[in-house]
């Protein structure tokens, strides 16, 4: 099992994650956010990288045993997939949110047989929708997507019903409850910001700062 309280002192301590309530982000989708991640940022610290593909090689190697296969999502989970193949001695791919529209056309890159059954790897998980694209693109070439893990998820309702309707098993190293609430054992923000925090998650679209 991963200590999922570690791997958010981690991403908190490197500032890959930063929660602030009073003065919220501004994501891509135009939703307003008390919290901003940036799993990439954990690349360029060696010792909290190496700490991170350990616990997601620990994940692999227990819970997707038949495992013969990872396939990252580029960009984000290239890296994190790569290193965990190395260490687990698995073959690596990845997978474009598109094909290619110049040279073979590829979405999919690397080599992978039909059948094989294969473990996706991804950083972040929001509302679930470019992950499980990636899922559909591996099962249309034949693939048996045994499931995801990702680094952090925000936990939102409709990224779980997909996941449950797509038939893929996601499995986080560490989440948001958890990490607000050591944001709070850790003095990070206030204990009455609490209900703001969760509020947020359950409809982060129609969330009024």
């Amino acid at each position: 099992m991963t200590n999922e309280k570690a791997v958010a002192e981690k991403l908190l301590q490197i500032n890959a994650i930063r929660l602030n309530p009073q003065q919220p982000f501004t994501w891509a989708s135009g939703w307003k956010s008390p919290i901003y991640c940036d799993n990439r940022k954990t690349l360029s610290f060696p010792y909290i990288r190496d700490f991170v593909k350990s616990e997601l090689c620990n994940i692999i190697f227990e819970q997707f045993p038949d495992a013969g296969l990872l396939a990252g999502v580029a960009t984000a989970g290239i890296a994190w997939g790569a290193m965990a193949a190395d260490q687990l001695k698995l073959p690596f791919i990845y997978v474009r949110p598109k094909p290619k529209d110049h040279g073979l056309g590829n979405q999919i890159e690397g080599y992978y047989e039909a059948g094989q059954k294969v473990v996706v790897i991804e950083d972040l998980i929001s509302t679930g929708k470019s992950s499980l694209q990636v899922c559909d693109a591996l099962k249309n070439q034949g693939l048996q997507v045994e499931g995801m893990v990702s680094i952090f998820t925000y936990g939102f309702p409709v990224a779980a019903e997909a996941f449950k309707n797509a038939g893929v098993r996601l499995t986080s190293l560490t989440n948001y409850e958890t990490l607000v609430a050591l944001a709070i054992e850790k003095g990070i923000i206030g204990a009455g910001e609490e209900n703001t925090l969760l509020n947020w998650r359950k409809d982060p679209a129609g969330w009024n700062p």
